[in-house]
Parts: structure tokens; C-alpha cells; sequence
């Protein structure tokens, strides 16, 4: 019963990680058994509301498909992981065959695609990063359509010191930015000001640093933008750490297998346990009937 007792609560763990965070700041137990004022957070829950308030607060008719759209995204990773969650933490809690066996089909199917996609990536590299090219190069021109599109291109740009996809003149693909006589936009011929190089001392931010740089040649601009394209910089990053990558790709699905493992066991023991429960009570049931007959040669007669 301890057996069981473990895979139950390490699988009920497993998911309230996913499920509930608890917030650093808040105070933890000194001494005693309650814990003082703690503050939970439902991580998935944050997920789903942030997402739709994103979504709500938008302008109608803007970027509203789940590759470009940040808000969007969130509401449906947020949703995924609540239902995994709350099926996983449910079913364990309440030794409930059902939920469990969805919860496990849902994981399994995760991480089936997750192998799937590792294995297509390796095998059709050339493919994947032209495709990643392309969907990149939607979002260039997307850009300034939606506001959470536009803030998740300046921080890439910014985290990884890049511009564009290839290179900062790939910005004139955005009708703002495009380099041509035609163009009435003040920022023609320019890029955003998160592909600007700004000085460690820098404490004002100059909004308007790179006006007019898709006119230079790359020697000169070099020294006011950054000239390398984001999937260069993205794939140098990804290689300078493929430990830390290869081990947080790694830990992730031995916890999905973790997890699959438990939910599996946990299953397979309550049927075992209520096929147990089923032929007892089959056993009682016909030891009751056979104790309403009298042996066949029995003596009857008074001693």
C-alpha cells in the first residue's frame, strides 16, 4: 500500500508544478504547521487570463492566427496545460481510472508529436529553417499590426543583438520601413529602434536611431545597428548552448515519461485492486449460496 501511496502523491506532485506555483516572496512555515499568508498562483489559470485580456484589449481585425498572435497563443498553451493538469491532480487524488487514462492518452500524444517534430527537424533541416525564414519574414511584415507581435520582435531583437532575418534591410519588406521613393512613411529607408546599438552609458532612449539605415552600406551602419539577422544569431545561440538546450529538451521528456510511468502504474493498480475487490466478493457471494445446502449424506437422525 506504501507502493501505491507513492506513485499516487509524486504523480499528484508532478502536476500541481504545472498546475500551482507557489510565489517566492510569500512566507513559508517557521516552526509551526501553518503557513502564514501564502500566496498561490495558478500558473495556467495566469496563462489563460493574461491571453484573453490580451485579446480584448486589442483592435479588432488585426493579427488573429495562432502563429502570429502572442495573446492567442497563451490563452491555448494556458488552456492545454489547466485541462492536463487538472486531470492529472484530479485523477490521482481521487483514484479515478478515467481521468487518469485521459490524462495519459493526452501526454502520450504530447510527447509523440514532441519526438516527431525533434526527428523531422534533424532529418529536414534545410526544410525547417526555410520554413522559419518564411513564417519570420510574415511576422517582419506584420510588424506594427499587433502590438504584442511588434513588443515579442523588439525583444528578440534586442536579446539577441539582431535585425530582420537575414539582415536589417529585410525590414523594407514592412510597408513602414520599406526603402522606396514612393514610401510617405517618416520611417522609410529605417528600421526599428530595438536593432539599435546603444551605449552602456546610455540612459535615454532614442526612439529614432535608425532612421534612414537601409541607405548605408554595412560598414557604417554596423556602428549604429546591428546588421546580423535574427535566425543566424538564433542558430549561433542554440549551438554555443547545446548543453543547457539538449538538457532542458531532456528533462522535459523524461518528466512527460515520469509522469506517463506514474499515471500507468497508478491505473494499472486500481484495477488490479478492484479486480481483487470483484473476486472476493464472488468468492463471499458463493460461499453465502453454498451454505444454504445440507451436505449430501448428512445425518439427520437425533443422538
Amino acid at each position: 500500500m506504501r507502493g501505491y501511496r507513492g506513485i499516487k502523491y509524486t504523480l499528484f506532485v508532478c502536476c500541481y508544478v504545472f498546475w500551482v506555483s507557489v510565489r517566492p516572496d510569500a512566507p513559508h512555515c517557521t516552526g509551526s504547521s501553518e503557513v502564514r499568508d501564502q500566496e498561490v498562483l495558478v500558473v495556467s489559470a495566469v496563462l489563460i487570463a493574461v491571453g484573453i485580456y490580451a485579446k480584448i484589449a486589442k483592435e479588432k481585425d488585426v493579427v488573429d492566427t495562432l502563429t502570429f498572435d502572442p495573446a492567442l497563443l497563451l490563452i491555448v498553451v494556458g488552456s492545454v496545460m489547466f485541462l492536463m493538469t487538472f486531470l492529472g491532480c484530479c485523477g490521482a487524488l481521487r483514484n479515478a481510472p478515467c481521468l487518469l487514462r485521459t490524462f495519459l492518452g493526452i501526454l502520450v500524444v504530447v510527447l509523440l508529436l514532441q519526438i516527431a517534430a525533434g526527428v523531422v527537424g534533424y532529418l529536414f533541416t534545410d526544410m525547417v529553417m526555410e520554413r522559419t525564414e518564411r513564417l519570420m519574414m510574415k511576422a517582419i511584415v506584420r510588424y506594427r499590426e499587433d502590438r504584442d507581435l511588434e513588443n515579442a520582435i523588439d525583444f528578440v531583437q534586442k536579446k539577441f543583438h539582431c535585425c530582420g532575418v537575414d539582415g536589417h534591410r529585410d525590414w523594407s519588406q514592412n510597408i513602414y520601413f520599406e526603402c522606396s521613393e514612393t514610401n510617405p512613411s517618416l520611417e522609410a529607408c529605417g528600421v526599428p529602434f530595438s536593432c539599435c546599438v546603444h551605449l552602456q552609458n546610455q540612459t535615454v532612449l532614442n526612439t529614432m536611431c535608425g532612421y534612414g539605415m537601409q541607405q548605408l552600406d554595412e560598414r557604417p551602419a554596423a556602428q549604429d545597428v546591428f546588421i546580423v539577422g535574427c535566425l543566424e544569431k538564433t542558430v549561433r545561440w542554440a549551438k554555443n548552448n547545446l548543453l543547457l538546450v539538449a538538457g532542458l529538451t531532456g528533462g522535459l521528456l523524461l518528466l512527460e515519461v515520469l509522469m506517463i510511468s506514474l499515471a500507468a502504474a497508478q491505473t494499472s493498480w486500481i484495477k488490479k485492486v478492484r479486480r481483487q475487490t470483484t473476486e472476493s466478493a464472488e468468492r463471499s457471494r458463493l460461499e453465502r449460496k453454498d451454505s444454504l445446502w445440507y451436505p449430501a449424506f448428512a445425518n439427520f437422525d437425533d443422538e
